[in-house]
């Protein structure tokens, strides 16, 4: 899938990532997904996020 801008990854600019997601969900319903299915893979990259978020918490040492 071939993104519709061309940007520097991970720039946090809120008009590109509002693009690809818009265009990532667009591939998907067009291969087949499901609304469920896309839902389904929403919750699982949330799941990963924050995973890795809490991975990089220090403790308080309360």
């Amino acid at each position: 899938m071939a993104l519709p801008f061309d940007t520097q990854p991970g720039t946090g600019d809120p008009k590109a990532l509002a693009i690809l997601a818009k265009t990532i969900y667009r591939e998907l319903r067009a291969s087949g997904y499901a609304e469920r299915d896309v839902m389904a893979l929403a919750g699982e990259l949330l799941g990963m996020v924050a995973t890795e978020v809490k991975g990089r918490r220090t403790p308080r040492g309360d």
